[in-house]
C-alpha cells in the first residue's frame, strides 16, 4: 500500500512539474499571420486573454520578444483580433519592456480584472529579425492603444514627425496605415512627450486624404525639417467600431430651414462648430452635405445664437471638392480654442440659381421711415433680407440704390444705423458703386455675407431730386 502511495505521488508529482513547465505560456490568435493576433496566455491549465485597460506598445514588446520576435510593430485593443472566450487572465499590465515574460510585468493579479471580451488586447510582431520596411508608423506613449507620438521607421530607425503643418488629414493616413478607419484628431506640441534622442524624419506633412501610407504624402524630405522635438506630433485613431460615417449635421435657429447654426452630431452628442477660418467654400461643403446644391452665405460671430457644451469643429479648411464636412482638413474632434460666441452658421441655397447670382435681379428695400423714399438698406439674398454695412458707403451707392426702387436720384446717404438697427444678416459690405450700375448687387462689395461691422453701422439713403432747398421725391417717369 505504500508502495502504491509513493507510485502515486511520484505520477502526479511527475504530471505536477510537466503542467508546471507549460504553464504561463502565450500565444497569438485570430491574426491573418502567425505574427499577429489576440494575445491568449496559459495559467492554471487553461488559456485566457489579456484585457487592453492600460495596453501599450511596451507591453507588446515583451510578449514579442518571449515568442522570439524581434520586436512589436504595433499594440491592440477593443478586440481588433476577435474576442476570445472563457477566462480573462490579466488586466492593468504595465511592463517596462525590459521583461522577458508577460507574467514578469506588473498586473492587477490573476483574474482580477473588470473587462469583457471585447476588450481583447493583441499584438502584431515584427518578423524574425528583419528590420520593418521605410516608412512604417508605430504611436507611442499614449494612454490607449490607438493614440500617440507618431514615429516613421527610416534608415534603420524610428524618428518623430513634426507637427508644421500636421492636421487630421495627415493623422488619418497614418491610422489606417495602422488599421483603423480614420483619426480622431491630430495632435501637436508633443502632447504624447518628446522623442528625445530620435531623428526627426518627417516635416511639412502634406496628405491629401488618398495615401495609404505616410511616406506616400507631401513631405519635406527625410530628415529635412526646422523643428525640435518639442514639436512632435501625434495622432489619436477613431475606435473600433467607429466611423466618419457615423458624423450627422443640423441647423439651427434659422428663420428658414435652410439657414441656421451649424451643428455636428459626433459621439452621441450636438456639438457646434468654430467660425475660425469658416468661409463659403466650407459653408459650400456643408450644405452640399445636408442636401442644398451650395452655400450663399458663411455666417460667423454666432450670428444665428450660441449652442452649448461641445465645439466639435474647429480650423475648417475645405477645398471645396470634398462631399462631406469631416473630409475637410480640420484640427481634430473637440480640438478647438473657442467659445461659443464665435459658433459658425450657414445660409444654403435653395436652387442653384442663388449660388451664383450672375444677372439675377436682388431686391433691396427701405426699412425703418415713414416715408417711403428714405430708410435703412435692406437687400434679399439667399431666402433673407439683410442690411448694408456703412464701410465706404457713399452717395453714388444711395443713388443705385434709388433707381433700383424707381426713384429718379438720391439726395442723401447716412450711416451709423440712422434709420434703427436691422436685426438678422448683414449682406453687404464695403459697396464700391460707380453709380452707373442697374441694381446694388452689380456694384463691388466683399462677398455675400462677408464683413466685420455689428447692426450699428447699418446703411440708409433718402431718395429724391433735390429743388433748391427742398428734397422732392420723384420717381422714374
Amino acid at each position: 500500500m505504500l508502495a502504491v502511495r509513493i507510485h502515486w505521488q511520484l505520477l502526479f508529482g511527475a504530471v505536477f512539474v510537466a503542467f508546471a513547465g507549460a504553464s504561463d505560456q502565450i500565444r497569438l490568435v485570430g491574426g491573418s499571420s502567425s505574427n499577429e493576433g489576440r494575445v491568449e496566455i496559459f495559467h492554471d491549465g487553461v488559456w485566457g486573454t489579456v484585457c487592453d485597460d492600460g495596453w501599450t506598445y511596451e507591453d507588446a514588446r515583451v510578449v514579442c520578444r518571449q515568442l522570439s520576435y524581434s520586436d512589436a510593430l504595433q499594440a491592440s485593443g477593443s478586440a481588433s483580433f476577435g474576442m476570445g472566450v472563457g477566462q480573462i487572465w490579466m488586466d492593468g499590465v504595465r511592463c517596462l519592456g525590459t521583461e522577458n515574460r508577460l507574467q514578469d510585468c506588473r498586473f492587477n493579479g490573476w483574474r482580477n480584472h473588470d473587462c469583457l471580451h471585447t476588450e481583447d488586447a493583441g499584438v502584431v510582431c515584427n518578423v524574425a529579425t528583419l528590420p520593418p520596411p521605410n516608412g512604417t508608423v508605430r504611436l507611442l506613449d499614449g494612454s490607449t492603444f490607438r493614440e500617440g507620438r507618431v514615429e516613421v521607421w527610416y534608415n534603420g530607425m524610428y524618428g518623430t514627425v513634426c507637427d508644421d503643418l500636421w492636421d487630421i488629414t495627415d493623422a488619418a493616413v497614418v491610422c489606417r496605415q495602422l488599421g483603423y478607419s480614420g483619426a480622431e484628431a491630430a495632435v501637436a506640441t508633443a502632447r504624447f512627450g518628446q522623442g528625445d534622442g530620435l531623428s526627426i524624419w518627417l516635416d511639412d506633412v502634406r496628405c491629401s486624404g488618398s495615401e495609404s501610407r505616410i511616406e506616400e504624402c507631401a513631405h519635406g524630405g527625410w530628415g529635412m525639417h526646422n523643428c525640435d522635438h518639442s514639436e512632435d506630433a501625434g495622432a489619436i485613431c477613431l475606435a473600433p467600431g467607429v466611423s466618419l460615417d457615423d458624423l450627422h449635421l443640423r441647423l439651427v435657429n434659422g428663420a428658414t430651414p435652410n439657414e441656421g447654426r451649424l451643428e455636428v452630431f459626433w459621439k452621441g452628442t450636438w456639438g457646434t462648430v468654430c467660425d475660425d477660418y469658416w468661409d463659403l467654400t466650407a459653408a459650400s461643403v456643408a450644405c452640399q452635405q445636408l442636401g442644398y446644391p451650395g452655400a450663399l452665405l458663411a455666417v460667423t460671430n454666432g450670428r444665428f445664437g450660441s449652442g452649448t457644451d461641445q465645439i466639435w469643429m474647429d480650423n475648417i479648411h475645405c477645398r471645396g471638392t470634398e462631399t462631406r464636412l469631416q473630409d475637410c482638413s480640420f484640427g481634430g474632434f473637440g480640438v478647438h480654442n473657442c467659445v461659443h460666441s464665435e459658433d459658425a452658421g450657414v445660409v444654403c441655397a435653395q436652387n442653384m440659381s442663388t449660388t451664383q447670382p450672375g444677372n439675377v435681379t436682388v431686391p433691396v428695400r427701405l426699412v425703418g421711415s415713414s416715408r417711403n423714399y428714405e430708410g435703412r438698406v435692406e437687400v434679399y439674398f439667399g431666402g433673407s433680407w439683410g442690411t448694408v454695412c456703412d464701410d465706404f458707403w457713399d452717395l453714388s451707392d444711395a443713388k443705385v440704390v434709388c433707381r433700383q426702387l424707381g426713384f429718379s436720384d438720391a439726395w442723401s446717404f447716412v450711416r451709423r444705423a440712422y434709420f434703427g438697427q436691422g436685426m438678422r444678416l448683414i449682406l453687404m459690405d464695403n459697396v464700391n458703386c460707380m453709380g452707373t450700375e442697374a441694381q446694388l448687387a452689380d456694384c463691388t462689395f466683399s462677398g455675400w455675407g462677408v464683413h466685420d461691422c455689428s447692426h450699428s453701422e447699418d446703411a440708409g439713403v433718402v431718395c429724391g431730386k433735390v429743388f433748391g432747398l427742398f428734397c422732392v421725391p420723384i420717381a422714374h417717369p
